[in-house]
């Protein structure tokens, strides 16, 4: 298969070395030399899944604490760390994977299921057939231990994840994309198709709604969120995998609408695939949201998401009531000397400030320079994957 319309590029493992028994009248205390080959050799293991993912369009990068490290050993065997070292990102059939671990069909099939299902790789089907694929760790495997995330992963992803996200820094083509909210743009103007959220989900033929991994995550840290925390919306083949692994449940096109009408009355922040052809809606806060957060700590928010729109406050309008200042989940508006003022530093273009201003006092303004939008998200990864440097 040469590339899915929608392939989602991810990553994953399984793998557990076995040792034969001794008979029991030589069953002897292992050499201590032994046992430090094969602490080195799963020490090695996981240091080329570590390298192997982070070349990956996600990346995975190395810190001084060696939390990623941690989260590896946790979450792969060392046999599942085998396994995804002979993936590629793009799915496979079970034949040609087996063929590569020298297995036969069935024994892989099982094992590259098996992994599917703990959220270490893709599985995407075509009819009656099978193919599986290596993730990245985010968008990938973080999200896909929704249902099996305890305190110690949520502990060791919270350290880990503003390290990934300052490698995105220096990447053109930004990870995280926001669309401003429906009712922000209910003034009569032009705005792109491609930022219209309704439009982008309106031809999906399959749609099913999870819970937050993120907000699941600071709950678990005794940091809950007040807001609903199923509001992570999924379509098609993304979808398919969330309602096969029992992450997720199916919806309707109107429950859709009831849920992003939700998203805006709730100050979420709308955060799709950065593509004209998404795969999901993240509906972030910013107190939960790891992208969020970690863009909250930046100076300059703005330069790295992609986003059409800057809000704009008219000062002769305004009479700093402070419902923006709450509803921005940026710290974007600040108290000016006769009127709120947006910091277009921060701000993320989300829209959450506009509906609800009394004066109706705040706009969105379009950027010129928001550049060319990737196709789907094979588009997006290769992308991300050229610059990069691991093509």
């Amino acid at each position: 298969m040469d590339r899915h319309p929608n392939a989602i590029v991810f990553m994953v493992l399984t793998t557990k070395s076995q040792f034969p028994l001794a008979q029991k009248k030589n069953l002897k205390r292992p050499d201590p030399d032994l046992r430090d080959k094969e602490e080195i050799m799963r020490e090695d293991v996981y240091s080329k899944l570590r390298e192997f993912l982070d070349k990956t369009p996600g990346g995975f990068p190395t810190t001084e604490s060696g939390v990623e490290m941690k989260i590896l050993k946790k979450l792969f065997t060392p046999e599942q760390a085998k396994i995804t070292l002979n993936l590629t990102l793009m799915p496979e059939p079970v034949s040609q994977i087996a063929q590569k671990l020298g297995m036969n069909e069935a024994e892989a099939a099982e094992k590259l299921e098996g992994m599917a299902k703990e959220g270490l790789i893709m599985r995407v089907r075509d009819g009656d057939q099978v193919y599986y694929s290596a993730i990245s760790f985010v968008v990938g495997i973080w999200e896909f231990h929704l249902n099996t995330l305890d305190r110690e992963l949520a502990e060791l992803t919270e350290e880990y994840m503003p390290h990934l996200a300052d490698s995105w820094k220096s990447i053109k083509t930004r990870p995280l994309r926001v669309v401003p909210i429906h009712a922000s743009l209910q003034d009569g103007k032009a705005v792109s198709t491609y930022a219209q959220i309704r439009e982008l989900a309106k031809d999906k033929q399959l749609i099913s709604v999870a819970t937050c991994v993120c907000a699941k995550q600071q709950g678990i840290l005794e940091n809950p969120c007040d807001r609903p925390k199923e509001r992570c919306i999924q379509f098609d083949m993304a979808a398919q995998y969330y309602l096969e692994n029992g992450m997720s449940r199916e919806i309707s096109s109107d429950e859709l609408d009831g849920l992003l009408k939700m998203g805006e009355e709730q100050a979420l922040v709308l955060c799709p695939t950065n593509s004209k052809d998404i795969t999901n809606i993240c509906m972030c806060c910013g107190c939960c949201c790891e992208n969020l957060k970690t863009l909250k700590r930046y100076d300059r928010p703005a330069d790295q998401c992609l986003s059409p729109y800057l809000a704009k406050i008219d000062p002769e309008s305004c009479v700093m009531c402070g419902v923006c200042v709450d509803r921005c989940q940026m710290d974007a508006i600040r108290e000016g000397d006769e009127a709120h003022e947006v910091d277009t530093a921060r701000c993320i273009g989300c829209g959450l400030c506009v509906p609800t201003c009394p004066e109706q006092a705040i706009s969105l303004v379009a950027k010129t320079d928001v550049g060319e939008i990737p196709e789907d998200m094979v588009d997006m990864n290769l992308r991300l994957a050229q610059e990069r440097g691991i093509l």
